[in-house]
């Protein structure tokens, strides 16, 4: 039974909304995000420290380094069950002060057959999302943080990251992305960090 449960979380479909609105009491941006800035629909391979991958997630936050298991786990979701519509034809990753980040996007990337560009950069320093009480606090630490060095592909790309907790971060660099000039971006996590 254990094993049934275990294989049940492992190939359980986790969904990453993309958000819709600006948080409201704001100058600028507000209102709804505009659909050219918006998201394509996501998907994260865990909830953290779950039974199913998330277990190898929380190890791999920890060590510093994710598991091939977790790549081969990514680019079989990706590449044979997600199947993102436009599908990607480049990955990038969400800037981390974890390397791990960019090293997993990139090891993805090669399992998918597709080239990875880590075009976005850290403007300044952020606080970690899951450290701050509330959706407005969580925005502003990642509002104006990120920029694109280098010119993005003009087509659909997997956007790479290993937590999500509020979107907020996926949100902002899926529109810097989406401004520079890029194809649609589809979001893709480890893990989020709890179940919705």
């Amino acid at each position: 039974m254990v094993a049934k449960a275990r294989e049940h979380l492992r190939w359980a479909e986790l969904m990453v909304e993309p958000r819709l609105q600006w948080p409201s009491g704001l100058a600028e941006p507000k209102g709804r995000i505009a659909e050219e800035l918006r998201l394509q629909p996501g998907r994260a391979l865990s909830v953290l420290n779950d039974g199913g991958w998330g277990g190898l997630v929380k190890n791999g936050l920890a060590a510093g380094e994710f598991s091939d298991a977790l790549v081969e786990a990514a680019a079989e979701l990706v590449g044979k069950r997600w199947r993102p519509d436009p599908p990607p034809t480049w990955v990038t990753c969400v800037p981390s002060s974890r390397p791990e980040v960019a090293g997993f996007a990139e090891r993805l990337a090669a399992a998918l057959g597709l080239p990875f560009r880590p075009i976005v950069v850290k403007t300044r320093e952020t606080k970690p999302q899951a450290e701050l009480e509330n959706s407005h606090q969580q925005f502003a630490n990642v509002w104006g943080a990120f920029a694109i060095d280098g010119a993005p592909a003009g087509e659909p790309v997997l956007l790479v990251d290993d937590l999500v907790d509020s979107r907020w971060t996926l949100t902002v660099v899926g529109a810097v992305v989406l401004e520079a000039g890029s194809g649609p971006v589809s979001p893709f996590v480890l893990a989020k960090s709890v179940s919705d």
